[in-house]
């Protein structure tokens, strides 16, 4: 005997109320797919030979490039954006300020979310067009890839190395000194040259005592080679005002708009708290934010 059963009066039941119950009208019209065909991020993406990612969870935000004809993962946020200029930019010490005091966390982990991180983060002027960004971010993210081929590495295992202070390699020595001068070539894009780019092992957090991972090993301390707190908390504090003065710009510049409004002038509002809105990210199972 045979025993035959047949899945739509099952997801019917099971799934179907559930889906009444959301906002998204293509969940509540389509209730049987599993997700919601991401349109919007491949619209974006065609035109494109490479997109930048960064792993949602991660210890490092790396980011890093690959090709736009792959499905993607939910696990990762997709920036459409393929330049070498932005890989310079996002990968910078300047922006992992930003996310790291914007994002949240997965336990010691870092995250990436989006509308926090990326949205409200204050990109240099003329960051795109900027040749010195583009010509460090390609030598640094060249030399990364090569590295890790030649080590058999990922990312994971390549940063732990870089941010290990008993790791003297010359490979990973001269890593450390192309991410400094990416992160200048950052520094200086937004005019503050004046900012120190000089580097400590330094760590995270302080565990009053010595810990051991799940296997019984003695847990790594973490150690992070990055700035000294003056440099990081004076960083910070420009963007956050650079932020403040584009949001109030912005503001003004939709006042003025409105304004103009009676004389026959094109209203164009401004973007609301420096979104970055003209560079979209794109996630697999969400909107574009």
């Amino acid at each position: 005997m045979v025993l035959i059963i047949h899945p739509v009066p099952i997801v019917e039941e099971k799934v179907k109320p559930e889906r009444q119950n959301l906002k998204r009208d293509a969940y509540k019209t389509r209730w049987w797919q599993y997700a919601e065909k991401q349109s919007a991020l491949y619209k974006a993406i065609t035109p494109l030979e490479r997109v930048l990612v960064i792993a949602c969870v991660g210890q490092h935000g790396s980011f890093a490039f690959l090709s736009s004809n792959i499905i993607f993962s939910h696990a990762l946020a997709v920036f459409a954006l393929p330049t070498d200029s932005a890989f310079c930019t996002l990968q910078s010490r300047i922006h992992e300020i930003w996310i790291r005091f914007f994002g949240s966390s997965m336990k010691d982990d870092l995250r990436y979310t989006p509308t926090d991180c990326f949205q409200t983060f204050p990109f240099p002027e003329n960051w795109e067009t900027n040749p010195t960004l583009e010509a460090i971010g390609k030598e640094y993210y060249e030399y990364r890839a090569a590295l890790m081929v030649r080590n058999n590495q990922g990312l994971t295992d390549t940063y732990n190395r870089f941010h290990d202070p008993d790791e003297y390699d010359p490979e990973i020595l001269k890593l450390r000194e192309l991410h400094t001068a990416m992160d200048k070539a950052v520094l200086d894009a937004y005019g503050w040259s004046d900012i120190s780019t000089d580097c400590d092992f330094i760590l995270d957090y302080e565990e009053e005592e010595d810990t051991e991972n799940s296997s019984g090993r003695q847990k790594k301390k973490p150690w992070r080679y990055r700035w000294r707190e003056e440099i990081h908390d004076e960083v910070l504090a420009r963007l956050l005002d650079l932020n403040q003065k584009r949001a109030e710009a912005e503001i003004l510049g939709g006042k003025a708009a409105v304004k103009s409004k009676g004389k026959g002038e094109k209203v164009i509002k401004g973007r609301k708290n420096s979104k970055n809105k003209n560079h979209p990210v794109t996630i697999p199972g969400m909107d574009n934010v």
